[in-house]
């Protein structure tokens, strides 16, 4: 056997909603069964949010903005945004993504092959870390706070249009499937490399880029960064658009510009955060099938 075809039995799929249920349910269940160290999970989460925030809070004493268009408020969105997706991220997708060399190594890839069900689907949601998803509602409490306190001042409040609160948990989406890619992308590399330690290092590295306004990325060297992480590998996108969405808005001539290149301001973010979106997982979806064709099932 040397294929995802060979390996899995042609039969009716099950109900994805279903499995998807019975996974998060199990999940929650294998969590509860521990329940101090879920508690000591949650606590060291929420412990390094904190500090973060509190780090942003010691240089807002020092200056007014953290990039140009980024205030105090404008980039607790900003960041209160990062937080969502990266928990996200870390509770559905990160746990499996690091089993997935472990799964080609003992072996249980077969298993998850010979189920009828997509492979993908099935490694990529079949453990859920819930304590990741503590950060997620203090995070929607900080969104919220800076949302108001920038509704509300006196100088230059922002607008808040129905549309901003509509578009925002869509590029929110967006900003997790692009991670979501990226992640299962450099997972599916075991199955060529046998068994990828440096997962966490380089996912480290690229998203590092995501976690700051794109504005800060000018100059010689900077500029091409941004292009790069833009256009090519589009993690900026992540967070700079759905929080432009909800502190800076990009319709109706309130936006500021962002230096991209020629022609290309703000709104042209919009589509092509859905373009890119949709690129990732295209190219996801090829890596994963491509690596699949060349496993070996332990049993061969």
């Amino acid at each position: 056997m040397n294929s995802r075809q060979t390996l899995r039995p042609q039969s009716a799929r099950p109900a994805y909603l279903a499995v998807l249920w019975t996974m998060l349910r199990n999940s929650l269940v294998r969590d509860m069964s521990f329940r101090s160290n879920f508690l000591i999970e949650s606590i060291t989460s929420l412990a390094w949010m904190m500090m973060n925030l509190g780090f942003y809070l010691l240089v807002f004493k020092f200056t007014r903005e953290l990039a140009p268009g980024w205030g105090k408020y404008e980039f607790f969105a900003f960041l209160a945004t990062t937080m969502l997706i990266n928990s996200v991220v870390q509770a559905f997708f990160m746990p499996n993504a690091e089993e997935f060399s472990e799964m080609i190594r003992t072996g249980n890839l077969d298993f998850a092959l010979l189920k009828p069900i997509d492979a993908q689907f099935l490694i990529s949601l079949q453990r859920v870390n819930w304590s990741s998803l503590s950060n997620f509602f203090v995070a929607i409490a900080l969104l919220a706070y800076s949302v108001w306190k920038m509704t509300t001042r006196e100088t230059a409040p922002l607008p808040l249009h129905p549309w901003m609160l509509m578009a925002y948990p869509l590029y929110v989406a967006c900003g997790v499937a692009i991670l979501y890619s990226l992640m299962i992308s450099l997972a599916a590399t075991s199955i060529w490399l046998g068994r990828n330690q440096s997962l966490y290092d380089f996912w480290f590295y690229i998203t590092n880029f995501s976690r700051y306004p794109m504005e800060i990325y000018e100059g010689q060297v900077g500029t091409p960064l941004r292009l790069f992480f833009t256009f090519i590998i589009p993690v900026m996108v992540v967070v700079n658009v759905p929080a432009r969405v909800i502190s800076q808005p990009l319709i109706g001539g309130a936006g500021r510009d962002v230096a991209l290149g020629p022609g290309l301001d703000q709104q042209f973010l919009l589509g092509f955060a859905l373009l890119a979106t949709a690129g990732s997982l295209g190219a996801a979806r090829w890596v994963f099938q491509r690596a699949l064709t060349s496993y070996r099932s332990a049993s061969s």
